[in-house]
């Protein structure tokens, strides 16, 4: 594994509390709810209950899918906590991070990793007993993938950490439908690669916006090793590739009218912004001026809208 060497906290915070520190019950909660990431989780199930409607062409058991979103939560939440783990010595030194539990103290690293593991164990059991088992290893991959090969292996070493480390991120679209099937289709495979190279120019523009954090820290995030002027061509690229693909599930037969009116809609306005990120680089943009934010902020808008799309095209044919 490939880890860079960074002194472990900034000055005056404390990775632990010190002896007989004070540590609320109350906060002490909110500190390991945060060590899930509830907000990425968000995104995961957003991606994961619309398949479950498209593979059940119409509404699925709702018991299965709230044992499903269960334990999808358990899933991500336990390799996000791994991840922080794993990270507290990068994100004591990262502005965005530098609130994070194991950065505050609020909870030691054994604590985080003892509450992981669980995580991960509990979540797979979950599945295993209450969903089917092939979701269950879906789950478990999905969260050693992230763990292992993003975290560990990628995230220090290469500028395409976040591409092929996104595989992780896919995953839930492939639980979603084997929950409900006990089996995989090429429709969860077009959805999985929608998001593999939706991933790629989601992220971008955000870790544009705190390049000098990765850079402080030594994680070669793309926009730290190149000009925004490349950034910006790749997400270009990456956002062609995903809508192209959004595409392919109408005339494969999987869904109709008004999914592939929401795809064309979102996807051009996509488009339309990511080309209009790229001009603003190659005209030399920079800081507030270059608006990289809006891309990152539309990403999360168009996901949520083409998986309602997902959700709703069943009804609708």
């Amino acid at each position: 594994m490939c880890v860079t060497a960074v002194e472990s906290r900034p000055a005056g915070v404390a990775l632990t509390p010190s002896p007989g520190g004070h540590r609320p019950f109350g906060a002490r909660i909110k500190a390991f709810v945060a060590l899930t990431k509830p907000r990425i989780i968000e995104l995961l199930l957003i991606t994961t209950v619309p398949v479950m409607f498209l593979a059940a062409q119409g509404v699925p058991d709702l018991w299965l899918v709230l044992t499903t979103t269960i334990g999808g939560y358990l899933s991500a939440g336990g390799a996000n906590a791994l991840n922080m783990y794993i990270d507290r010595d990068i994100d004591a030194l990262m502005d965005r991070t530098s609130q994070r539990p194991l950065v505050t103290g609020m909870v030691s690293p054994r604590e985080c990793l003892a509450f992981g593991i669980a995580l991960a164990v509990i979540s797979t059991v979950w599945f295993g007993l209450l969903v089917n088992w092939l979701s269950a290893a879906l789950s478990l991959g999905a969260l050693l993938f992230y763990v292992v090969v993003y975290t560990m292996l990628l995230k220090r070493r290469t500028s395409q950490n976040i591409v092929w480390g996104g595989i992780a991120g896919c995953m839930p679209v492939l639980i979603g439908w084997s929950a409900v099937t006990n089996s995989m289709s090429w429709a969860a495979v077009i959805l999985f690669a929608v998001i593999f190279f939706w991933t790629p120019p989601h992220y971008w523009p955000l870790s544009m916006k705190v390049k000098d954090d990765y850079a402080r820290v030594g994680v070669p995030m793309l926009p730290v090793i190149a000009s925004n002027r490349v950034v910006a061509r790749q997400i270009v690229i990456y956002s062609w590739v995903m809508v192209a693909v959004s595409l392919l599930l109408t005339p494969l037969g999987y869904t109709g009218w008004f999914y592939t009116a929401v795809a064309l809609l979102t996807g051009g306005f996509w488009l339309w912004e990511a080309h209009s990120l790229q001009n603003r680089a190659k005209a030399g943009v920079s800081g507030a001026k270059l608006k990289e934010m809006r891309l990152f902020h539309w990403s999360i808008t168009y996901v949520s809208l083409l998986f309602v799309a997902v959700a709703v095209d069943p009804f609708l044919r």
